[in-house]
């Protein structure tokens, strides 16, 4: 039997040829004409001689040697041929490898986004990326444990992004989970961590439930020096209408009709409502929200300011790009309403206040009417019936808030008189329109700069 010192001691054959030390049991060290040494095990499988390559010398020691040699001599015990176990094991630990977190979510997220809307799809991965991919995404799934999930969850809390916490962790058990059923993971480690996240706020979105506090947001944020156009009219459409934050970033010219006449109306088409992914595809699920004076001053107003030819809102110097999700948040934010009031709000905001005056008022029957102006679809209602269902007592409601809301507010047009300077040669009417308080129609005409 060897010992290390002469394995150690050991010199390459003096005659150029590989030179072969035996140990015991079919152990032997190898030495090239160069001087290298190898482990290797003879034995015989099947009624062939085949040989398993252990590893170098010294890094794999003598003792280690042996020990990998007994693990073979076990497998073919067992009727396992060790040269082909050891490919399999090299094969697994490859894919293993391969397999990393950032391949399975694409891969899960190729699949799932299918079945969901692009926007909410583009969301889902931009907050892997933006979250996850650059800790664990080129770990191998199998070796992610629970603490290195908790570990990136936890930078998101610190931020104070405690929802985003929430939502990220639930894409990452999703990814997980997608996995196990597919052969490519074997547990979901963010399921586990769920209870060990930062609890969320009982109150998701925090709004001003009393109508001088409503007033004062408005005239507040409005107020604000060097903002863009864009974000205070959204803002003012967004209280005066009651309708989803999203539904008034993506508002197109073409979606408001009969602003001259007697009965203007948003026609939100069902793609961008809150549906599911059957009913986006289908028109009679469009939504029609009535328009109050006040809600056409603020639509023609943007109209006349946007040098876009679809957006409503264009984002900052980007006429092909809506406004982003988060530009109104901030302006709240900014105005130091954080954690009081957020866009969404203004659901709750009108909600809360015309159910208390319907209710004061003795007209109980206006909740269904309220909830059905927030998109709150009844049970067993047809969608072609339900555009059109209490459009009369929806629109009467509508021009009530905006009356109530608007109360001491300057109209639309001398918000941003700033900024609808008349061009030369501008007509009465357009100078007319402007100057004054009143709900007079703005002249539909490009400005000139």
């Amino acid at each position: 039997m060897l010992t290390d010192a002469a394995c150690r001691k050991s010199k390459p054959d003096p005659n150029g040829k590989e030179r072969k030390l035996p140990d015991s049991l079919g152990l032997l060290l190898a030495i090239s004409p160069k001087g290298y040494k190898v482990w290797r095990f003879k034995y015989r499988f099947a009624g062939k001689e085949k040989k398993l390559v252990i590893g170098p010398y010294p890094e794999v020691s003598l003792i280690d040697a042996r020990a990998e040699r007994d693990k073979a001599r076990a497998l073919l015990r067992d009727g396992i041929d060790p040269v082909v176990e050891k490919k399999q094991r090299k094969a697994v630990s490859l894919a293993e490898t391969a397999n990393t977190f950032e391949d399975l979510a694409r891969a899960w997220h190729a699949t799932t986004s299918k079945t969901l809307t692009p926007r909410y799809a583009k969301q889902v991965l931009s907050r892997l990326k933006d979250n996850v991919f650059a800790d664990l995404g080129s770990l191998p799934v199998r070796k992610i444990t629970a603490p290195m999930v908790l570990q990136v969850i936890r930078k998101i809390e610190s931020r104070g992004a405690i929802e985003m916490a929430h939502r990220v962790r639930g894409h990452m058990s999703d990814v997980f989970v997608w996995g196990i059923s597919s052969g490519l993971a074997d547990s979901d480690p963010a399921g586990i961590v769920r209870k060990a996240l930062a609890p969320t706020d009982g109150r998701k979105r925090p709004a001003l439930l009393h109508l001088p506090d409503a007033r004062e947001l408005l005239l507040k944020t409005g107020a604000m020096e060097d903002l863009y156009w864009g974000t205070r009219l959204a803002s003012r459409l967004l209280a005066l209408t009651a309708a989803r934050p999203g539904i008034v970033r993506l508002a197109e010219r073409k979606e408001f009709e009969d602003l001259g006449g007697a009965e203007p109306v948003w026609r939100v088409p069902a793609e961008k409502m809150k549906l599911t992914r059957e009913h986006k595809r289908d028109s009679t699920f469009e939504f029609l929200i009535p328009l109050s004076p006040e809600a056409v001053e603020t639509v023609e107003t943007a109209m006349q300011l946007s040098e876009s030819s679809k957006w409503l809102f264009p984002g900052v110097g980007k006429k092909g790009v809506p406004i982003s999700d988060s530009t109104v948040s901030k302006h709240y934010r900014d105005a130091g309403y954080r954690g009081l009031h957020v866009p969404h709000g203004w659901r709750s905001t009108f909600s809360t206040i015309m159910n208390r005056i319907a209710a004061t008022a003795g007209r109980p029957g206006d909740r269904e009417v309220i909830d059905l102006m927030l998109a709150h679809v009844p049970e067993g209602v047809e969608p072609i019936y339900n555009r059109y269902l209490y459009m009369p007592q929806r629109r009467e409601i509508a021009c009530a808030w905006a009356t109530m809301l608007m109360e001491g507010l300057p109209p639309a047009a001398r918000l941003m008189s700033s900024l609808l300077t008349p061009p030369p040669g501008a007509s009465r009417a357009w100078r007319t329109g402007l100057a004054g308080w009143g709900r007079q129609k703005i002249e539909r005409r490009k400005v000139r700069t």
